[in-house]
């Protein structure tokens, strides 16, 4: 069976741009700024559509509804109803605010999904930056106090990013996406977000964008101080409950799928071939667990995020 190839969901963001088209080539609709691309995604609100081949048209719900042996593999056969991956581009121009995702303690009771994620920094222009965690000495009164004074940014750790960087990201950390990052996000599939704090600025209507201050409040680790930000050449990107990501240089046809069990691939480096199609830069495609090709560079070497499921 061929790779799965899914078309594009992109979404307006206030804080986006147009780097899916200037960095990566992508057509991209209209002229406002796109700071998300739904690449992999089973949602009620949104779908994923496979592009082309034998299953061209079908979503992504109807393969792990009624071929889900097939496609995905038979110890998926007890899994929930919808895929459990959410796959994104995210091109942040602007910085985003500062947000928390609820953990699976806390989620219910707020009417929310849990979501951890993990972040493969794809571009990044000089000076760059992210928030992830909490400065050093920050309690959950300062934080209360700084929040009523529009201060809250001394209590949040900042990281200087560089293309190749990576961050885990699990639910209850604070965070916030700084401007400049040309980003790859695997996540559960999940679009819980609480903004605590959006830097006191005003939305396109002039008006302050809604914040949810007593959800982030419940939802926030107040232990979690400084996490650091990874650089992996080659190994593990993130492994977790919820999905493993793996790095790795290609010089060579490989099978990059577990024995009989489904791989997401993701361009980051170079360009793939696959079932005789090339695969550019930021590129995702799905191997099947059925007697799926091998993957090869298309010129030398490539490098490639490979996303399993534990």
């Amino acid at each position: 069976m061929n790779p799965i190839t899914f078309t594009p969901i992109y979404q307006e963001r206030i804080w986006g741009g147009r780097e899916f088209s200037t960095r990566l080539g992508r057509t991209l609709p209209g002229s406002q700024p796109i700071g998300e691309a739904w690449e992999v995604v089973d949602r009620e609100e949104a779908q994923s559509v496979v592009a082309d081949g034998l299953l061209r048209g079908k979503t992504l719900h109807e393969l792990w509804t009624d071929h889900r042996a097939e496609i995905f593999g038979p110890r998926h056969a007890q899994a929930g109803p919808r895929f459990p991956l959410l796959c994104k581009l995210l091109d942040a121009r602007d910085r985003l605010s500062v947000q928390v995702h609820p953990p699976s303690n806390v989620a219910p009771q707020l009417g929310g999904e849990p979501k951890t994620e993990v972040w493969y920094f794809l571009a990044c222009d000089p000076g760059s930056r992210i928030y992830a965690g909490l400065a050093p000495g920050t309690t959950r009164a300062s934080f209360a106090d700084k929040l009523t004074r529009g201060t809250v940014e001394e209590c949040l750790h900042v990281l200087p990013t560089h293309e190749g960087d990576s961050i885990f990201i699990p639910s209850g950390r604070l965070h916030a996406i700084g401007e400049g990052n040309l980003i790859i996000e695997i996540q559960q599939n999940s679009d819980t977000t609480y903004r605590v704090f959006d830097w006191n600025r005003a939305g396109l209507d002039g008006k302050a964008r809604e914040l949810h201050i007593d959800e982030s409040m419940q939802s926030i680790d107040f232990h979690d101080f400084t996490p650091p930000l990874a650089h992996v050449e080659t190994g593990t990107i993130a492994a977790c409950e919820h999905f493993r990501v793996e790095k790795k240089i290609l010089t060579a046809p490989q099978d990059l799928r577990p024995t009989g069990d489904f791989a997401l691939v993701t361009i980051v480096g170079g360009r793939a071939t696959c079932g005789g199609q090339i695969y550019q830069c930021g590129e995702f495609f799905l191997l099947p667990a059925n007697d799926a090709p091998s993957v090869s560079p298309a010129n030398g070497s490539c490098t490639v995020l490979v996303t399993t499921i534990p």
